[in-house]
């Protein structure tokens, strides 16, 4: 290895207070757009009132009440099994917030961000409105994808996103090379 040259158990990192302050600024960017995304469409819009709304050929803004998780999985009809998804939400984003804290590689502090200010986002509507608000359709002739928010898009980049990172960092500590081909 050259002087100067970052080593492959440091190619990639940042140090940890740098990546930590980056995921927490997009946790919270997330947050903030989710939260008026859907106050907009609450309130602005009325979309429960107006009814369907296309945007593209290929994308309408819908309301759908989202009384479970993603994908509409484990719907809680009572409100024990609301306030047991606010709980775990809440549990998960702390756990992830302590991930977060000790991060030092950027790409692995943006999904962590995305997933905790997404995460955070849906826990704001399970208090507030009783269950989360979707509203994002994406189709294309038959076929028809669920409805989500900014929220649940985060959550899905950051998971993708922390999947790539620890492929990437096994792949670069394996081979000794500084970054992915």
């Amino acid at each position: 290895m050259m002087a100067g040259e970052p080593s492959p158990a440091s190619a990639g990192a940042a140090p940890a207070g740098g990546s930590a302050r980056f995921g927490a600024a997009t946790a919270l960017a997330v947050f903030v757009a989710d939260q008026i995304s859907k106050l907009w469409i609450l309130f602005v819009v009325r979309l429960e009132d107006t009814g369907p709304w296309q945007l593209l050929p290929f994308m309408d803004f819908v309301m759908v009440w989202n009384r479970g998780i993603s994908y509409g999985l484990f719907q809680q009809t009572s409100d024990i099994g609301r306030w047991a998804l606010v709980v775990l939400s809440i549990a998960a984003s702390v756990w992830l917030g302590l991930w977060l804290r000790r991060s030092a590689r950027r790409v692995e502090a943006l999904a962590l961000g995305l997933i905790i200010g997404g995460a955070l986002g849906n826990v704001i509507d399970r208090i507030a409105y009783g269950a989360v608000a979707d509203f994002v359709h994406l189709h294309w002739g038959r076929f028809s994808w669920y409805v989500f928010n900014i929220a649940d898009a985060a959550i899905v980049v950051g998971v993708a996103a922390l999947l790539y990172d620890s492929v990437a960092s096994e792949w670069r500590k394996g081979s000794g090379k500084a970054g992915l081909p």
